[in-house]
This record gives C-alpha cells, structure tokens and sequence, in this order.
C-alpha cells in the first residue's frame, strides 16, 4: 500500500545526522525513511525543494493558564502560536492556572476544561508545593510529566519550597521514576536585594535584574543539585540563565548525578541592553542577563551541556505589563515566547554562531521527549514515531510584528526583532496545522500526552 504523504527532496535532520532524503508517511506515522533522491508513489507529494525537514519541537515549559486565567492565554491559542513555531507537543505547568494542578481532582478539572481546545499534541505537569505530598502518586497514575516547584516565590497561588520538602519531593521522585522541574533562585537573597533597592527609591528597569543576581541563582542550582545526589531523585532545572549553572548541573550529571538543564530563548536573544530598551514585556525570572552572560550561555549549548531549550511561555494582559512601565516592580514577570523559540534558535544558533542541526534536534526534541516520558513516539525522525515534522527555510529574513502572534494577546517582547530562518509548515501525526502563516487544523485535533515510562534519561 503506497503511503498517505510523501515529503521528498529535503534536508532531512535527526539527533544524529543531516542527509538530503525524503520522509513517507502513513496515517499518522512516519512509515518510511529515504536517502537520497529515489521517488516513492503516494497519496500527497510535496517537494520541499531543498528545505530542512526538522522533528517537531517538544516544548517542555509552557504557561497556558487554563482553567482560570483564560484571558492571559489558554489552550486554543497557546497552542495555535506554538504551531506557527513548529512546536508540536507542549508540555504544559501546573500554574498559572487557577486553582494550579496540585491534586487529582485539579488535574481532572484542567483536563476536562482544555479538551477539544488544542491545535497540536499536549501533556501536563503536576505542581509540588508545600504540602501535597501525599498526591504525587496519584497524579503519577494520571501520567504527568514532571512536577513544577519554586525555590522562590512563584506571585501566584502555587506555595514555594523550602529544602524539607526539595529532600522529601525528590525522594518521591526516585520511588515513582518521575522528576521534579525546579525555579532555582534563592528566595531570601533575592527578597533581601529588592527590598534594599525598594527602600533605596529604585524603581527602574535595572532594579530588577540587580534584585535577583546571578549567584542567587547558582547557590540553588548547587543546593538543589546536592540534594538530588543525597536522595538519588531525579532533578531537572528549569530556566537556567548563566552558564556558570549550566556547568554545574553537567559536573554534577557526570559524577553521577540525576540533574538536567533546560535554557530558555530569551536568555540566548535579550540581554540588560534590550530589557533597559523593552521594559516590562522583556521582565521575567530569572531576569535577563548581561551580553557577557548571554555569549557565555551560548557556549554552553554549542558545547553540548544543555540538555533542553523550552519557551518558559508565561503570557498575560497588556494591563498587567503596562502598570510597571515606570516602576518595574509593578509588571507581571513572564514572556510570551512559544511561537518564537525555533526562530530564536535557527536564527541566533544556526545561521549566526553554527549551532549543528543535530544538536539543535536534540535539545529541542530528542532530550526532552526522552526526559519526559515520551520517547519514542515524539522528539525524533525514525520509522514508527509519530509524524512530528517541520518545514524550515533557514536562509529566509524576517521582521516579527504584532500580527503575526496567535497569542491571545498579542504583543511579545521579540516584536521588531529581525530573524534569519523561518517556520514554514508544521505537521502534527501526518496532518499540517501550520502553512504559511496560517493555522489549518480544528481545535480539537491536539491530543493529550502522558508519561509513558519511567524516569530513564
């Protein structure tokens, strides 16, 4: 039987390689996989004329906000701008939902809200806060990926930790083969600066990241890092902006220990320069770093340290970052980046510093689907995973604007921000959701992930 679609005449990646070749698909699986130029007779062939043929990105940090806080996001759009950025599975956290996905019942609750909202595949993290220790192992059963939880305060309705309850959560994660994904800054270090600065009388742009510096940052990587040795749990650091924690987290994973990092687009793009010049749609935890933090990042991830790169997508109103254009306290902390993070990253890693192909496959698709539990359904190019594909043009130049966002709401701190390499087409399981600026599936169509086997990274 011929198959369903056939995507020839393409520079194929996998976590590996690059070869020109061609993908065939049947049904909702990639069925199979071509070297060089020979034709196969199908339904749909698309001659993809020498264009990259990527594994769809396996977003592992969004904030779509649903049930409760729709207005900032929710799932229908969250997940249509995750498509127009060749996103095809987003893994999505336990706030800023409200109430946050902390029980059975809330995560039943997000579940039954979400359905028949989403344009492309999508799981759940759990939440741990202080305490629900006792419904981890329910929500394991109901297969989240991952638990969220805050060394700092979170500002919304999700209860931060103290290192009784990082030792007791990632002993659970070694019982249950999951994993916990911590916000690494040190609470009171940081509550002490901005307080300082507060009575200080500053109340700009600069206050903010000089509140939360980089070492409030790394004495909680490490902490959290020692922990995770002592209980044997497996850690995963999320939003990681220096590359002084990057390579603690991989000193510590070569001796031995279950930690992994994750870096975010905006800390690789934006430095103290832009956020000064941007302001509140550029505020976030941890903050944007200098541009002698951000090269040292990109040294990382060119060096092989970092294990994922995911958006930290945390979009709000224009209300709540309007309020802190003169006093930066003010305004809500997140960016609304999940349609920009494979742009950021051809652009920025591939054309101008040449980030390898693979290894962009891998941080982006490959490590996290293996992460999480997903492998190998997602996250690669091989025969019998679902068709998660994307189409990119490297060499094309762009300017984002405002229209362009599918967000709910639509403003992001890269507007104006000129990209090299673009999102052409995005498949979810055989189907395009995304041509040429357009969505083209149903909400509905995105179906929900769980883990499907323990913590083996």
């Amino acid at each position: 039987m011929s198959p369903d679609l056939f995507l020839k005449n393409a520079q194929v990646v996998t976590e590996n390689e690059v070869f020109h070749g061609s993908v065939s698909v049947q049904g909702e699986k990639i069925a199979g996989i071509v070297h060089g130029d020979q034709d196969v007779e199908a339904s749909q062939v698309i001659d993809l004329q020498g264009k990259v043929l990527l594994p769809g990105v396996v977003d592992g940090h969004v904030h779509f906000n649903e049930p409760g806080r729709e207005h900032w996001e929710g799932y229908r759009t969250g997940t249509m701008a995750a498509a127009a950025g060749g996103v095809t599975s987003v893994l999505e956290m336990p706030l800023n939902s409200t109430p946050p996905t902390t029980n059975r019942a809330m995560l039943e609750l997000k579940r039954q809200t979400v359905a028949g909202q989403a344009v492309i595949d999508y799981g759940n993290w759990g939440g741990l806060v202080d305490n629900n220790l006792a419904d981890l192992e329910a929500l394991n059963a109901d297969g989240v990926i991952g638990y969220k939880a805050f060394a700092s305060a979170s500002g919304v309705d999700f209860e931060r930790l103290n290192d009784d309850l990082i030792y007791a959560g990632l002993s659970k994660m070694r019982e249950m083969g999951n994993l916990i994904g911590l916000h690494a800054e040190n609470e009171w270090v940081c509550a002490y600066l901005s307080q300082q600065l507060k009575a200080g009388g500053r109340t700009d742009r600069a206050a903010w990241y000089e509140s939360r510096p980089p070492f409030a940052e790394l004495e909680t990587v490490q902490r959290a890092s020692y922990w995770a040795k002592v209980t044997g749990g497996n850690l995963h650091v999320v939003h990681v902006s220096i590359a002084d924690g990057i390579r603690s987290i991989a000193k510590a994973r070569q001796a031995g220990v279950h930690v992994t990092a994750e870096t975010c687009p905006h800390y690789l793009f934006f430095d103290h320069q832009d956020f000064e010049r941007i302001g509140p749609a550029a505020k976030c935890a941890p903050p944007i770093r200098s541009r002698q933090d951000v090269e040292a990042l990109w040294e990382c991830v060119l060096g092989g340290l970092v294990d994922t790169i995911g958006s930290d997508h945390s979009p709000c109103t224009w209300d709540e970052k309007v309020k802190g254009m003169e006093n930066i306290w003010k305004a809500w902390g997140g960016i609304s980046g999940v349609q920009l993070t494979l742009p950021v990253l051809l652009s920025e890693g591939v054309n101008k510093r040449d980030l390898a192909l693979p290894a962009l496959a891998r941080m982006l698709s490959y490590n996290p689907a293996r992460l999480f539990g997903l492998y190998p359904q997602k996250g690669a190019i091989q025969v019998g995973a679902d068709a998660d594909l994307v189409v990119v043009d490297l060499d094309k130049e762009w300017t984002l604007t405002a229209e362009q966002l599918f967000y709910k709401n639509k403003f992001s701190a890269y507007v104006g921000s000129t990209f090299k390499g673009q999102v052409q087409r995005t498949l979810v399981r055989g189907k395009t959701v995304y041509q040429d600026g357009q969505i083209v599936a149903q909400p509905g169509y995105g179906k929900l992930l769980r883990r499907s086997y323990p913590y083996a990274y």
